[in-house]
């Protein structure tokens, strides 16, 4: 089985803009709602290919009763945990020529709290799949992704972890099936510029060196790399699109390398998967459409590196 943790769920209201001036009244286009949180888009664009999982985090007041429901209406699984106090947040997305985020803070999640999510994760066993994304909350501490893994890859269970900076590389020594940093965040981890496809690679290898099985490093419009568990180099130059949004398009590329790998147990068709399942996130207002996902699938061409 599949489990995508959110610590940190959300409402996204995206606000589609011509242009945005500071210090004026700015109208928008036209407004969305959406399911929000990383891990569990990734659950909405594994639901698309077909695959089950189950959603665990935390959820609270108004906003978390609306986030159960439209997960209940995409008719995915869940296990979230309610909170007694506080509410789940509501991150403000800024759409256009431009993107801008104004995320919300979240709700305190007490130690009480914790300790369910300590037993719903013992029940995982081997070969199931435990994908950790995104932020935390500022009342949990750093190392909580690493304490989590410490005990799940001991079990076998494949972890993934999407991160940013020591939440990301204090896990690295548990050795993470996949992890998965943009261009900027991994740029942060490795303290210089990463300017060239060979830069990218070079970081990659230093992420594999620290512990890492696979290290798939998304570039925006020029593509991705995957330096994988075998140390194959792949790259996949950015598809022809227009860019509608690239929220969910990382989260969507996890949906695809996992849901691949875990079918055939190939990385580079899991490589494919993951690129057609990015790109049409990225070419869609929402998350990937099947059909959308097929005709992307189509275009990708990756390129193996001896």
């Amino acid at each position: 089985m599949i489990y995508t943790l959110t610590f940190n769920p959300s409402l996204d209201y995206e606000m589609h803009l011509n242009t945005l001036m500071t210090s004026r009244t700015n109208r928008s286009t036209h407004e969305n709602y959406r399911l929000g949180g990383k891990g569990i888009n990734v659950s909405r664009v594994l639901k698309e290919l077909d695959v089950e999982s189950i959603i665990l985090g935390f959820y609270g007041g108004f906003v978390g009763k609306e986030i159960y429901r439209q997960i209940h209406d995409f008719r995915m699984k869940e296990q979230l945990i309610p909170l007694e106090e506080g509410i789940s947040r509501i991150n403000v997305k800024v759409l256009g020529n431009y993107e801008t985020e104004i995320n919300g803070e979240g709700p305190f999640i007490g130690g009480s709290d914790m300790q369910k999510l300590y037993e719903q994760l013992s029940n995982l066993e081997e070969e199931d799949v435990l994908i950790l994304s995104g932020s935390i909350p500022k009342c949990l501490n750093e190392d909580i992704y690493e304490t989590i893994l410490s005990v799940q890859t001991a079990k076998k269970v494949k972890c993934v972890v999407d991160a940013t900076g020591n939440l990301l590389l204090n896990t690295l020594k548990h050795h993470p099936f996949l992890i998965k940093p943009n261009v900027v965040e991994c740029e942060d981890i490795v303290q210089r510029k990463l300017l060239t496809t060979q830069d990218v690679i070079r970081a990659a290898k230093e992420l594999q060196e620290k512990g890492a099985c696979n290290v798939l490093i998304s570039r925006g419009k020029e593509g991705a790399i995957l330096v994988d568990e075998n140390q194959k180099v792949y790259e996949c130059r950015g598809l022809k699109g227009n860019c509608v949004s690239s929220v969910g398009a990382g989260d969507s590329m996890i949906a695809g390398f996992v849901a691949a790998y875990l079918k055939c147990g190939n990385t580079l068709e899991a490589f494919r998967l993951a690129m057609a399942c990015g790109s049409a996130s990225a070419f869609s207002e929402d998350l990937a459409k099947i059909d959308k996902i097929k005709k992307c699938y189509e275009e990708v061409e990756v390129k193996c590196y001896e």
